[in-house]
């Protein structure tokens, strides 16, 4: 039975982890980026977006759908650059445990 309390200590370990990884990504932030840096958004790990900035040459009334798909086009970077920074989190989080191929965490 000695394994099974190994095994038992290992996930409670885990479980501590993973509540500090979530707590870390509450704070870390990215910045998405489109139209080279005219419009930009703030996003948290968990995305939430926290902030947006536009440029004030693109707000030009007969410029509406550029606007909005500049503003969509960054958002989606950040929550790109969101995902990829969690990623990297639970990868060195979960590094040396011994999970079959393609398992994934959290369940």
């Amino acid at each position: 039975m000695k394994n099974l309390a190994d095994i038992m200590k290992s996930a409670g370990q885990m479980q501590a982890k993973m509540a500090d990884m979530q707590a870390k990504l509450e704070t870390l932030m990215v910045e998405g980026q489109s139209g080279g840096g005219l419009v930009k958004v703030s996003m948290t790990g968990k995305f939430t977006v926290k902030g947006l900035s536009i440029d004030p040459s693109l707000i030009k009334a007969d410029e509406k759908e550029i606007l909005e798909d500049l503003i969509l086009a960054a958002i989606n970077d950040a929550k790109t650059k969101a995902e990829t920074a969690a990623a990297e989190q639970m990868q060195s989080l979960t590094a040396g445990l011994p999970l079959p191929p393609g398992f994934k965490l959290p369940f």
